[in-house]
């Protein structure tokens, strides 16, 4: 029986691991800080077998740096212990529901979301903080302590995130957004399919930067569009020319994975004007004539006694001939272009320049559906619902992440968009639990931070969507599991180097004020399995036991576990099965185990916390 790790993805020790595959010549042994013998990497080693290609130091070379890059570069790649507890009571319908709402710091979050949803989320949308000289909470434990902070400027809120006066007179009014935004990046990168996509909202003031700080993780290449849409209408006296857009960078995890998908990306088409029909349906002439003639590099040919410059090879206007697509007509030469290759050839442009978009429109709606102004600035809701129906119009069963949630848009556009065409895209919201002003209209409707104004958006938005779509008592998602970032449910010795002994593998290492429900989440992200799994608790021998997708992973944390309980476990032969190491009753029960688990389900894989 294996014990548990309960921490996040240690990327660098996957690095390592990768490295070993490519170079097993420069992999050598040292000593990590606790004493332990551990994997390394012999730099020296790699770098005479990469020499050809080694940048030597102070050589020239075009790079985007600014204060600790570093060391939040790093930051990204170190494990984290902490987890996702449950919270039923501040969920809609948790047993059923695909949907998740995260609170906690996002790049915590993210880290122990990694694992589970690694190359699982179709889309990612966000909204960070711009960077415009006002305040912004995030976490940062890497380059100061809090205590330190605390005694420099005394900015942190009662959780310990920092809280900055980002102001363009601190000396880093760049590099704390750039430290804020970096890590983040890095780490959501993992979670997108290889076809997924990001898209992030941005103003003037950080574009550029976001820009280079993309190109370097996403790759240049795999950057798609600055998209510009209007958000204001209203002139604005305070610059010296109004600003009334804003910017969303559109980029890719692999551009020729994206690209070989092109015509299922995009607006939908334009679906008129095809008013003639043979035996393949109905279809639309359109030329065949290379436009541009020669300037555009198109081939000069003679065709069915034509002269002139055509949009394909000569080969080409053959095959095309053959098979009945090209006709003559008073026009000249045209070809047979059919609805059903419309219906799949999608395109946009990067300029959104109607009202759909505007933020004042957004603010009005918002406020109608929460009975006031309770939050400032929300994205408009048609603004996510474009963005969506470009990337899963026929992928309508996507994972959509937005970790910079705010007041929740994106799951307001993915519960509307699913309305809309029956689709079952499943959103997963994080958001930090940032305190309102005492003397905000928030606070003073009662919500004590922005996580509860985000989700009471979303059971509002939920209900009045269902309803005007007329699907009461029909199938639509609207629901979402409540998962609260927290330290692990582990004692601090659960993660101490040690050499564990027969009766050290059965000691208790759980915190008193843990809940079952607690450790079978963590045991989730622990094992791979995605948060919205159906849950099914049954009672056995009077044991709590779990069983998490049917019988894919089955968990008991109770104690006094019998060895009839665990017998009547092992014949539902679970891929997984997983309890405390001090569940089982006795040390006869603790020696029979093994055997049990080998009579009547010898594959099912054994774990304990």
């Amino acid at each position: 029986m294996k014990k548990m790790k309960m921490q996040s993805l240690n990327v660098t020790g996957s690095n390592i691991d990768k490295i070993a595959k490519l170079f097993p010549q420069c992999v050598t042994e040292r000593k990590d800080k606790d004493g332990k013998t551990v994997q390394g990497i012999d730099f020296e080693k790699l770098r005479d077998e990469l020499s050809a290609d080694v940048i030597d130091d102070g050589e020239e070379r075009y790079q985007f740096t600014w204060p600790d890059k570093k060391s939040h570069a790093h930051l990204a790649n170190t494990p984290t212990n902490k987890t996702l507890r449950p919270c039923r009571e501040e969920s809609v319908d948790f047993d059923h529901t695909q949907n998740l709402y995260i609170e906690g710091d996002n790049l915590d979050v993210l880290k122990v979301l990694r694992e589970t949803y690694l190359g699982k989320v179709k889309m990612i949308y966000i909204d960070p903080p711009y960077n415009t000289g006002n305040d912004f909470v995030y976490n940062d434990d890497f380059s100061q302590s809090v205590d330190d902070y605390q005694e420099n400027s005394g900015q942190t809120d009662e959780e310990g995130n920092r809280l900055v006066q980002n102001t363009e007179s601190n000396g880093r009014f760049h590099t704390d957004w750039l430290n804020m935004i970096y890590p983040r990046l890095k780490v959501a990168k993992d979670l997108l399919m290889d076809d997924g996509v990001i898209f992030i909202s941005i103003g003037d003031d950080e574009e550029a930067n976001l820009i280079k700080v993309c190109d370097e993780i996403f790759g240049e290449r795999n950057f798609i569009a600055s998209i510009c849409h209007k958000h204001r209408a209203s002139v604005s006296n305070d610059r010296i020319i109004s600003e009334n857009h804003n910017h969303l960078l559109f980029y890719t995890k692999d551009i020729n994975l994206l690209f070989s998908k092109q015509k299922s990306i995009g607006e939908d088409p334009v679906l008129e004007g095809f008013n003639l029909e043979d035996e393949n349906g109905k279809y639309k002439l359109t030329p065949v004539d290379g436009p541009g003639g020669a300037k555009k590099g198109n081939p000069y040919y003679e065709f069915l006694g034509v002269n002139g410059y055509w949009r394909y090879s000569k080969e080409t206007m053959q095959d095309k001939y053959n098979r009945g697509l090209i006709v003559r007509t008073p026009n000249g030469l045209q070809q047979k272009y059919y609805l059903s290759q419309a219906e799949h050839s999608r395109r946009t442009v990067t300029t959104w320049w109607d009202d759909d978009f505007l933020t004042s429109t957004a603010t009005k709606q918002l406020a109608d559906l929460m009975d006031g102004k309770v939050f400032d600035n929300p994205k408009n809701v048609n603004l996510l619902l474009r963005t969506l129906k470009m990337i899963t119009k026929f992928e309508s069963d996507s994972i959509i992440l937005d970790f910079f949630s705010g007041s929740a848009t994106t799951a307001h556009a993915v519960m509307q968009l699913n309305a809309e065409d029956g689709g079952n895209r499943k959103f997963i919201m994080v958001q930090l639990p940032e305190k309102t002003d005492e003397k905000s209209e928030a606070h003073k409707a009662g919500y004590k931070n922005i996580c509860e104004i985000g989700k009471e958006r979303i059971r509002r938005a939920g209900r009045k969507i269902k309803e005007e779509a007329g699907l009461q008592g029909q199938d639509l998602d609207i629901g979402f599991r409540v998962l609260k970032l927290d330290s692990s449910n582990m004692q601090d010795v659960y993660y101490t180097p040690k050499e564990f002994t027969e009766q050290d593998l059965f000691a208790d290492n759980v915190k008193p004020d843990r809940t079952a429900e607690d450790l079978l989440f963590q045991v989730m992200l622990d094992l791979g399995v995605e948060l919205s799994a159906t849950i099914e608790q049954r009672t056995m021998d009077g044991k709590q036991v779990f069983f998490v997708n049917d019988n894919y992973l089955v968990a008991c944390f109770d104690t006094d576990i019998a060895e009839d309980t665990i017998k009547e476990i092992a014949k539902l032969k679970p891929y997984y099965f997983v309890m405390r190491d001090s569940s089982l009753a006795s040390d006869n029960v603790a020696d029979n185990f093994d055997q049990l688990f080998e009579t009547y389900s010898k594959d099912t894989i054994r774990k304990i916390l």
